[in-house]
């Protein structure tokens, strides 16, 4: 006996649809419960790494220890904002803003340095607003 037939007929069951009311429900509730947990999450991130004004949290020092390639230094208290789009940093300085000192760094995180007495060394560059600019690559916080 021949079987001429290349196809053969599946049989289906009929499946019971989920509603479009409670799909919908479904991921909003999925949606509602992800950002409570993204929100709770990112609260817990920064509490763990809030410094400011606390030293004992924040890391003495930071940097590449290389003293020789870093030869200019300048301390201070730290405090955020350039001049004129020059730098993003600055060491404020007994004498007025004339005696600041203009930072920007691509090897240290200074944001957890503002506001604290800090000594800094790096690479000083010509820069056409600030007085003094300056890329650095090693801070030290000051006792």
């Amino acid at each position: 006996m021949e079987n001429n037939n290349l196809l053969h007929t599946l049989e289906t069951k009929e499946v019971d649809d989920v509603s479009y009311a409670s799909f919908f429900t479904f991921v909003a509730v999925a949606v509602i419960i992800g950002s409570i947990v993204g929100f709770g999450l990112s609260r817990f991130n920064k509490k763990a790494s809030n410094t400011s004004g606390d030293t004992k949290n924040t890391a003495q020092s930071a940097g590449i220890v290389d003293k020789k390639t870093f030869k200019d230094s300048v301390e201070g208290i730290l405090r955020e904002g350039g001049i004129d789009g020059e730098g993003n940093y600055h060491i404020e300085r007994p004498g007025g803003v004339s005696q600041n000192a203009y930072l920007t760094s691509s090897t240290v995180d200074l944001s957890v340095y503002i506001g604290k007495k800090v000594k800094v060394w790096g690479q000083t560059f010509t820069g056409q607003k600030a007085g003094w600019l300056m890329d650095v690559g090693l801070v030290e916080i000051e006792k």
